[in-house]
């Protein structure tokens, strides 16, 4: 029988903020990218991407985007533009779209037009004020459900999708079926890294039945023992763990997030 592999412990209590946001973004990979276009009071189109995000319910339809302040602490003009006028339109970026989403990217002061820079053409929206980026392969229009005040630092944005624009030829209308390939989006992860989703496989979820005929024909096979992933530990063992003190720090207030 093989060794089970070891882990390295960190406890967060013990990091700092950046020390933790660097474990963070290097193991929840691949992260999926809102490229978020907002409007300010004043009619001003804002554009950026941001990677913590992703889709949290159907029923209501709400997204979530994490959308971290500016080192003073001010809030970014999309956390802003959101508060002002309770819209924003959430793009799913592909992989022709990358160089474009890496522009608006950059911290232009509000008053330049982030899609303009990029070359990216703005529509008119439907459901909200937010422009659409026609070259997104889908955009989903929303509207704030509640903002978290989760620390200093950054904000969570709930928001209700009201509609979503699928690039003809992407979509089955009538059995609502997305051709996730045609998709071709990309992601985010640690570092200054990427990832496409071109590598793509099926791995159908089964039924406690369908489970129980596996087991079935590997025990017909000679298989014998249940196997997950090529290995399999006996009963009540674990794997051990290493733990790894991190420099001390001052512990940061754990404040309970606050609904605004």
């Amino acid at each position: 029988m093989s060794e089970s592999p070891r882990h390295v412990r960190f406890d967060f209590a013990e990091m700092t903020p950046h020390e933790r946001y660097k474990l963070l973004i290097g193991t929840v990979v691949p992260r999926p990218i809102a490229f978020v276009t907002t409007v300010d009071e004043n009619g001003r189109v804002n554009a950026a991407p941001f990677s913590f995000f992703n889709c949290l319910t159907a029923d209501p339809a709400i997204v979530a985007i994490g959308v971290e302040n500016r080192p003073d602490m001010s809030h970014k003009d999309t956390g802003r533009n959101v508060r002002m006028t309770g819209e924003f339109t959430v793009h799913i970026v592909d992989h022709a779209m990358r160089d474009a989403m890496n522009i608006c990217a950059v911290p232009f002061p509000p008053e330049v037009d982030e899609l303009a820079m990029a070359g990216l053409t703005a529509l008119p929206g439907t459901h909200v004020k937010c422009p659409r980026i026609a070259e997104a392969p889908a955009a989903l229009e929303c509207r704030r459900y509640v903002t978290l005040e989760v620390g200093r630092s950054r904000e969570i944005i709930l928001g209700e999708v009201l509609g979503i624009f699928l690039r003809e030829g992407l979509v089955d209308v009538d059995k609502k079926y997305v051709d996730q390939a045609g998709m071709d989006a990309i992601g985010r992860m640690g570092g200054q890294g990427y990832v496409s989703t071109r590598d793509y496989f099926d791995l159908p979820s089964m039924s406690v039945a369908q489970w129980e005929q596996r087991q079935q024909d590997q025990a017909a096979r000679g298989n014998g023992a249940t196997e997950i992933a090529g290995a399999r530990l006996p009963a009540g063992e674990a794997g051990g763990a290493t733990s790894v003190s991190a420099p001390h720090t001052e512990r940061q207030d754990k404040a309970r997030p606050k609904k605004t």
